[in-house]
């Protein structure tokens, strides 16, 4: 790969889009843009709303060229969405509007779909509601919507979406198909008998690596923001992955990867891929390698935000020894059919309105903690843990984990832990200033252990 100096780097999570020109020799964020990132409600069904997402792409990259040139553009976005186009990238070029994996539509099919898609042991993709499955959806739309889905000229990934508007090149990626998707098989690397039986291969846009540069951007489109012609327009990977890759290249296995926003995806590398429970939320993921990863997943920075009620405020050392010596706890599951306790009802040990805001973060803090250790166990993780995004500037989290644990976790303070992988794409090798981070102390009070078996009783017994 030629050498880049400056790359902006699109992603498109579930919750916030960002847009940021990156020193690719330092692995610096130079600038950064955001924007909320809300689902549409209007049309056929809920949509990720791609319209305002593209100006706000387009507007990003016209506004940071113009104080750095851009040299290539690398793209992350969250799973379980792709799209139907129509095979024109100068406007939306949707068949059918991107659907909202969190809307309930594909239950309609519900018990066809479950005689239709592979069994665990060949995909490794568990059977989740609404959209999350990949195959769920477009069993649906392919049902619901026959005509649209007949005149669509192909299926692309969400991130491959995003890459085909600026350069106007289709293509899938292992990354999103392998996440729960049930439409790819990871060790045989290759679609999955789903896809075949279906024949959904004549409309999937052919499989491109992450690290694939798709082409040049489209030049009216770089004539119009600014760019230059030749700028390089990068394949994507799906999110969780891009959190990975960079460890991937740096570690040597056994260690595991907590990838925190608005999911929390938790990667073993080294893990056990033969003892997965789809009961419980645990799959395996792919690496931009085309690996097969054990992983856990439940909603973490949802629950926080439910638990917080969106006012997190840092407790004192007073207030968690308060939460930890009363058991003041939250119990699983606080999205349901989510997570290593899908069938459990959430619910508080105290009526949290008692609750002061910092002790309802301490007691959110905890059951994160709590969370993640239950499903590091369930993939058969060892090593260190390395947590990335929001979680990891989180002090009682990351002390209390490896407590539960322990073992060393490290927080990892690079801003967003999709950023770098998703950087790595485009350069394709780990950039030099790219080091380990100082592992968090544990945390340590004479409450904690009994409050761990007490929680973990509670939470086992309703699961």
């Amino acid at each position: 790969m030629a050498t880049l100096r400056h790359v902006a780097v699109i992603d498109t999570g579930k919750t916030n889009a960002k847009v940021s020109l990156v020193d690719a020799s330092e692995a610096t964020e130079h600038a950064l843009r955001t924007t909320a990132n809300p689902a549409r409600t209007d049309g056929p069904y809920p949509h990720l709303d791609v319209t305002r997402l593209w100006d706000f792409i387009c507007d990003s990259l016209a506004d940071l060229n113009r104080e750095v040139p851009i040299d290539a553009v690398a793209i992350t976005a969250h799973g379980s969405a792709g799209a139907f186009i129509d095979g024109n990238p100068e406007n939306e070029g949707l068949a059918l509007p991107i659907l909202d994996y969190e809307y309930a539509g594909p239950d309609e099919f519900q018990t066809e779909y479950d005689r239709a898609r592979p069994d665990f042991a060949e995909t490794l993709s568990p059977r989740l509601p609404g959209g999350l499955n990949l195959g769920a959806q477009i069993f649906w739309q392919e049902r619901r919507f026959s005509k649209e889905f007949e005149a669509a000229a192909s299926y692309v990934n969400y991130p491959q979406y995003w890459a085909w508007r600026l350069s106007g090149v289709a293509a899938t990626e292992m990354c999103s198909m392998g996440a729960h998707s049930d439409m790819w098989n990871p060790r045989a690397l290759t679609w999955s008998s789903l896809v075949e039986k279906r024949g959904w291969q004549r409309k999937l846009a052919p499989l491109r690596p992450a690290f694939d540069a798709l082409g040049p951007i489209m030049p009216a489109l770089a004539e119009r923001l600014g760019l230059n012609p030749t700028t390089a327009v990068h394949c994507g990977i799906h999110d969780s992955s891009a959190s990975l890759l960079p460890h991937l290249k740096a570690r040597t296995p056994p260690f595991a990867v907590v990838s925190t926003g608005t999911w929390t995806i938790i990667f073993a590398a080294g893990g056990d891929i033969d003892h997965l429970d789809p009961a419980r939320d645990t799959l395996a993921n792919v690496s931009a390698f085309g690996d097969p990863v054990a992983c856990g997943r439940f909603m973490g920075g949802r629950e926080f935000e439910h638990l917080t009620g969106g006012d997190a405020t840092e407790p004192s050392t007073e207030e968690i020894d308060r939460v930890l010596s009363e058991r003041i706890m939250a119990l699983p599951t606080f999205t349901a059919g989510i997570g290593p306790f899908p069938h459990g009802k959430g619910r508080w040990t105290h009526r949290p309105e008692t609750l002061s805001p910092a002790e309802r973060d301490a007691a959110a803090s905890l059951y994160l903690a709590l969370m993640t250790s239950e499903s590091l166990s369930l993939i058969g993780a060892d090593g260190q843990a390395i947590v990335e995004g929001p979680f990891a500037r989180n002090d009682l989290y990351c002390r209390a984990l490896s407590a539960i644990i322990a073992r060393p976790v490290e927080p990892s303070d690079t801003g967003t832990g999709t950023m770098l992988g998703t950087l790595m794409t485009a350069t394709g090798t780990l950039p030099a200033s790219f080091a380990p981070h100082e592992a968090a102390a544990p945390l340590q009070h004479r409450a904690l252990a009994a409050y761990v078996e007490a929680w973990r009783q509670e939470a086992r017994t309703n699961r």
